[in-house]
Order: structure tokens, then sequence, then C-alpha cells
């Protein structure tokens, strides 16, 4: 999803880092579509032998790393998380390292590098103690993404996204899917299931906001991140219940009334251990942006992406 967005804005911008953007090179498990001479959709798997090395003999200028296996997914098969949240990272970064050139590599990583207990706000020197598999594997990929850019094997920054809502499509299996569900389903006419409590607070950022994040971070100059590459991105900080206001003032009452309570200890569990709310005041003076408040994240996606 966030692939397909980033790559309409670029081929909207026509330009990235001062160069006309003359190529753009898709690449997920399956193959990615598009509707530009741009862009060309390659299917590999970078955990694969040999994958990676193929692809960065393409000679590109900016790296945008998105493949994972999300949340709930890397939780529930440990062997899967592995291999595509750090087998691949590790490929990708070493197939860089032996390459000639050293292209700008934005990795997208996430706020569940952290895990409870937190202050409040989380400050941007609070440690990482991921309580996930999949915060785990990101803040490993986070650590790599530092050393080889310490070692000038490539310029990298690594940017730790919000939840992303609201996602458009079909939920995923990310433990976080439901954020987005709540909004989605009810707006389509569809009921919502609701796993956890209203009372449940986390930080948001629209697709849009998570796509400006992206370019930003291939356009900045990174001496200003002083040798620390890695970025917590600011976001819109609400509970469950403030989410659904939201959609009741931006919809109306009776679409929020197609939520439906579902408790379920698994998923709460899992976001018990997630940040709620971030000062990220180091993202913010680099020029980081988010969205203005959660009736603007919902009315985004009515514009952007409801059918």
């Amino acid at each position: 999803m966030l692939g397909g967005k980033l790559t309409e804005r670029l081929l909207e911008r026509g330009h990235l880092r001062g160069e006309n953007i003359d190529a753009i090179d898709l690449v997920d498990l399956v193959e990615a579509p598009h509707e530009s001479d741009l862009c060309a959709a390659h299917v590999a798997d970078l955990s694969g032998p040999g994958e990676a090395e193929a692809l960065i003999a393409l000679g590109p200028d900016v790296v945008f790393h998105l493949a994972a296996v999300v949340s709930a997914e890397a939780e529930a098969d440990f062997d899967r998380g592995m291999a595509v949240n750090l087998d691949a990272t590790r490929h990708l970064f070493e197939a860089i390292r032996h390459s000639p050139a050293a292209p700008r590599v934005v990795y997208a990583s996430s706020i569940a590098v952290f895990g409870a207990p937190f202050p409040d706000p989380i400050p941007d020197d609070f440690h990482p103690t991921p309580l996930t598999s999949y915060g785990t594997q990101k803040l490993i990929g986070e650590a790599l993404l530092a050393d080889y850019s310490r070692r000038g094997f490539f310029d990298g920054i690594g940017i730790r996204l919000p939840t992303v809502s609201v996602r458009p499509g079909a939920p995923n299996a990310a433990a976080s899917s439901f954020f987005s569900g709540i909004i989605r389903e009810p707006l389509d006419g569809v009921e919502a299931l609701l796993p956890v409590s209203r009372e449940v607070r986390h930080p948001h950022a629209s697709p849009r906001a998570a796509v400006g994040f992206l370019i930003h971070a291939a356009e900045m100059d990174t001496v200003l991140l002083q040798g620390r590459p890695n970025l917590t991105m600011p976001g819109v900080s609400v509970t469950v219940g403030e989410q659904i206001e939201a959609l009741e003032r931006v919809a109306s009452p009776e679409v929020a009334g197609l939520i439906v309570e579902s408790p379920d200890p698994v998923v709460a569990k899992i976001v018990a251990g997630w940040p709620s709310r971030f000062d990220a005041a180091r993202a913010t003076a680099l020029g980081f942006k988010a969205d203005d408040s959660y009736d603007d994240i919902i009315r985004a996606y009515i514009e952007d992406d409801l059918r």
C-alpha cells in the first residue's frame, strides 16, 4: 500500500533530490501494478540468494526499503519474520556495500522498537526495548543501518513510522490492522470488530503523511542527523474512543455505530506493549510534518481512497 502511494507521489513530482526521475524499479513478491513507462516491476524475494545483488546492479540513486512481515504475522511465524525482516534487510545492505554506488537508503522502521513501560510522552532519547519479534527485527535493522552508514557503505536514514491509518483495501495481518478497520469498514457500510478497549491510546499517521516522511527522508541533509540516523516520526496520538468520535464528526453517529466491540486477548496483549505518545522533537525540528488531527486523517482517506 505505502509503496504504491509513494510511487504515485514520485510520478506526480517528477523529481527527487534535485534531479528528474528517469526510472522507478518496484520490487515485491508479486508483480507490482504500475501505469507509467518510468516504472519497471520486479518479482523478487530479497531473502533469497543473489536477488538483492541483481536489483542493486540496476544502479539506484535512492532505495526505499519498505518490505516487511508485519507485527502479528512475525509473532505467529518467527522463521518467516526473521527471514524477511532481518535476513532480507542484511542481504540488501550487503548488496549495496559491494556495489560501486553509495545510494541514499530510506529504511521504514517502526515504533514497535519501543516496549513498555514508557514515560508519557516518550522522548527522543528513550531506550528501545521491543516486546515483539517484529520490533526486535526492526531494531536490528536500525543498528545495521547506522553501522553501514557510519562506514560509508551508503547514506542511510531510518524512520520509525507510527501506525499508518486509514489504510485502504483489505485488512492485513498486522496487530494494528483494526485501527484502520474501525474507520474503513463503517465508511463502506460494513460492521467492524474492535478487539481492544476504547481507552487504548496510539499514534497515527495518514498514508499522505507517511509518504511525506519518506520523501523528506530521501531529500534531507543527513549530516544534520549527527551520526544518529534513526528517527521517531511525529504522529497524531488519540485513543480508540477519540478515533470513533472523529468518525462521528466527519461521517455520522450512524456510521460509527457499525463498530462492534469484540475483545481479542492476543491482539490486546500485543498492543498493550506499544507506545502511546511521542515527543518527536528531533524529527519535527528536521522538517518532518505530521497530520493536524485524526479528523484530517479520516478526511484524507475519504478524498484519496474511499470508493
